[in-house]
Parts: C-alpha cells; sequence; structure tokens
C-alpha cells in the first residue's frame, strides 16, 4: 500500500520533460537562400539576445560549426547541410537567432 501512494505521489511531483525543439540541434554550415520555396527553416533576426529562440556563433571555418548554435556560413549551396532564410516578420519565422560573440553561450535559449 505504501508503495503505490508513493508512486501516485512521485507522478505529481516529477518534474516537467519537454521535447526539445528540432531546430536546438542545428549546427554545420549554414546556406542562406532568396527562393523560399528551398529552405528549411525561416529564421528571424532578433535584434535582443533575450528574446531569441537560439544564440548563434558564427564559427570560422565549417569543421569548428559542429555543436548545437554553431553555425559556418557559407556561399556554396553544394557546401551546406542546412539552408535557411531570413524574414522580416517574427509571426512568418520558424524561429529567431541573435547572434553571440561567445561560443559557450551558442544553443537554445529554452534550455537555460
Amino acid at each position: 500500500m505504501r508503495l503505490i501512494v508513493i508512486l501516485i505521489l512521485g507522478l505529481f511531483f516529477m518534474p516537467e520533460l519537454k521535447a526539445q525543439p528540432a531546430y536546438c540541434q542545428l549546427s554545420g554550415a549554414v546556406f542562406v537562400e532568396n527562393d523560399p520555396a528551398r529552405v528549411q527553416y525561416r529564421v528571424f533576426l532578433e535584434p535582443s539576445e533575450s528574446f531569441a529562440d537560439m544564440l548563434v556563433f558564427q564559427a570560422s571555418n565549417a569543421l569548428f560549426a559542429d555543436k548545437p548554435g554553431n553555425w559556418f556560413f557559407t556561399n556554396a549551396r553544394a557546401q551546406a547541410n542546412i539552408f535557411i532564410i531570413f524574414v522580416k516578420e517574427r509571426s512568418k519565422a520558424d524561429f529567431s537567432i541573435h547572434y553571440t560573440e561567445t561560443e559557450s553561450f551558442a544553443g537554445c535559449q529554452s534550455l537555460r
């Protein structure tokens, strides 16, 4: 009987586990596309770090863009593994980013 009570109480006091959005794992070479039909994500460039969904560190080389939030922007579409378009309205974006100068800050804001 005690075990059942403990299990029931445990269910009420368990921390809620949230699913991580797919964009939180994005890293690698990014190509900024002009054609909305050819992109994977529509991104809004947030002027404020506080309101951005993700902080992005611009890597100097594609080999260094190996952690979530570390992006290397390329001009060669064939080299990219992520295709985005920047939108002017936040409501039309899949998520928002803000650039950071500190590599360790890169990643999703929702996980902080």
